[in-house]
């Protein structure tokens, strides 16, 4: 078989990746209120993941982690604000080099020039400015709604989301692409796999959703499972948080409003999920395509009293995942071993035949899913650095749970026992060696006091670079054009 040959039996890519989805709010993962039949279909044809932990609980680093396979302290990506070094190959240039074309269509979030970072065509780009300084996001009526602030709650209900016009702006792109090239497959010209990437926005706040997808859970929704009043006995940087954020305390109304959106945000996003699945089979494309859903972070809805993501609890630190490929891996099974983001990474260039990336921390889950008794150890690492000093760390081992705050009381969960972490085990006695060994292990490779030193050089360094693109306004070729009259609530 000539070289041609070959690349045609390799398998297609569909990776589709969402932005602040709390896997719990899914009907494959437990949720009998929520509506996603869609993302339902696709777990009931692959796995689900139970226990996957995103390398930061917050956007660009992340995604930046995600894109090559290091974590935020070795890539220098912890803010927003970082931009990922444009030399350090991504899974899109390791699929480059194996043939593919990998396409991007929506969000990345990645600051600064290098807006592919290994992608040969983006269609659809971010909706903020590609550089620091450049021109800010107007969200009109709905301005400040999508940061962590009280805003978002008082300002949630129905309405629309600009971010919902991105995403449906996404959706029909990826179905034109899909269509365009199932033409070329009937043709008999469709001679390579096809690798694509579809960057969602949604279900990220504003916590404003559609009239018609809103009515879908308004007096129906539920409050939180485990709220946590404010009080002296919560962790000092909880009590900080919630105190600059404006939570300290939400009314009951607020709390129902913007859950009521967010339930209508993941429904109004499987919808779209749907659209992309439905032209992946019509067009004849899906027998031999890996298919990857995941998001970013989760979003807390206010479970422990919190809102957004930003933390290193369930709800925000832990992300959905449903993987599928026909005929290679087993259909509708569960995995419930520890896994990071980071191992989905190497999961695809597995799959698809691509180099492993140099000095990744990705592990591919294929041998975990296709070979009985193969070996794993269950650990994933998040984190979590700020300008306004916050150096945290995570260790998922096993059962346990250890997030370390530099300066701070660590907090260590058993999960196996406390799966709603309501039970903070770093004060007893009986988990000493426990709490040891996990700190021990969260800073092996991890300084914070260096990591206090680069952020400040990294905020020098951004002075320079944002007045840059205040005064010279550089050209934004992979900017979508969010207008303020896209944000609104009825």
């Amino acid at each position: 078989m000539d070289n041609q040959g070959a690349l045609t039996q390799r398998p297609n890519l569909l990776y589709i990746h969402s932005d602040q989805h709390n896997p719990a709010v899914t009907g494959c993962y437990g949720d009998s209120l929520v509506q996603t039949p869609h993302l339902d279909g696709l777990a009931a044809r692959g796995v689900v993941f139970d226990n996957v932990y995103c390398p930061s609980p917050i956007c660009v680093p992340s995604r930046m982690s995600m894109l090559n396979g290091r974590y935020p302290h070795e890539n220098e990506v912890w803010t927003n604000s970082h931009i990922l070094d444009s030399g350090s190959p991504t899974f899109a240039h390791a699929m480059g080099a194996v043939g593919y074309r990998p396409v991007l269509i929506g969000r990345m979030h990645s600051l600064g020039p290098d807006q592919l970072h290994g992608y040969v065509e983006r269609l659809v780009g971010d909706h903020g400015s590609n550089y620091l300084g450049g021109k800010g996001v107007d969200h009109g009526a709905l301005t400040g709604t999508a940061g962590p602030a009280r805003v978002s709650l008082e300002k949630s209900g129905p309405g629309q989301s600009a971010y919902q016009v991105h995403d449906e702006d996404v959706t029909v792109a990826t179905v034109d692409y899909l269509n365009r090239l199932g033409v070329r497959k009937r043709a008999g010209v469709m001679d390579e796999p096809f690798s694509i990437s579809v960057g969602f926005m949604l279900p990220h706040q504003p916590f404003v959703a559609r009239r018609e997808d809103y009515d879908l859970y308004d007096g129906g929704m539920t409050m939180p499972k485990h709220s946590e009043p404010f009080s002296d006995e919560l962790h000092p940087h909880f009590r900080w948080w919630r105190e600059q954020c404006g939570i300290v305390e939400v009314s009951d109304a607020e709390i129902l409003r913007a859950r009521t959106a967010y339930w209508a945000l993941v429904t109004r996003m499987d919808l779209m999920i749907g659209e992309i699945l439905t032209a992946l089979q019509e067009n004849d494309l899906a027998e031999n395509t890996v298919i990857l859903y995941m998001s970013d972070h989760g979003e807390q809805v206010g479970e422990h009293g919190l809102w957004w993501k930003q933390t290193f609890y369930e709800d925000s630190v832990r992300v959905p995942t449903i993987l599928s490929w026909p005929g290679a891996l087993p259909e509708g099974v569960r995995c419930n071993r520890i896994v990071s983001s980071l191992d989905l990474n190497a999961t695809m260039l597995d799959a698809l035949g691509a180099p492993a990336l140099p000095n990744s921390r990705g592990r591919s889950v294929l041998p975990l899913l296709q070979q009985e008794g193969a070996e794993w150890e269950d650990i994933a690492f998040s984190e979590y650095c700020t300008d306004d000093g916050c150096y945290h760390r995570m260790i998922r081992s096993g059962d346990w749970k250890l997030n370390y705050y530099h300066g701070q009381p660590s907090q260590l969960f058993n999960l196996k026992e406390d799966p709603a972490e309501l039970h903070d085990r770093a004060g007893d006695a009986a988990c000493r060696d426990v709490l040891e060994t996990l700190t021990q292990r969260v800073l092996e490779g991890w300084d914070p006091e260096a990591i206090v030193a680069k952020m400040e050089e990294k905020r020098a360094q951004a002075k320079i670079l944002a007045g840059w693109g205040r005064e010279t306004q550089p050209a934004e070729q992979y900017r979508w054009n969010l207008l303020p009259e896209m944000d609104y609530l009825d």
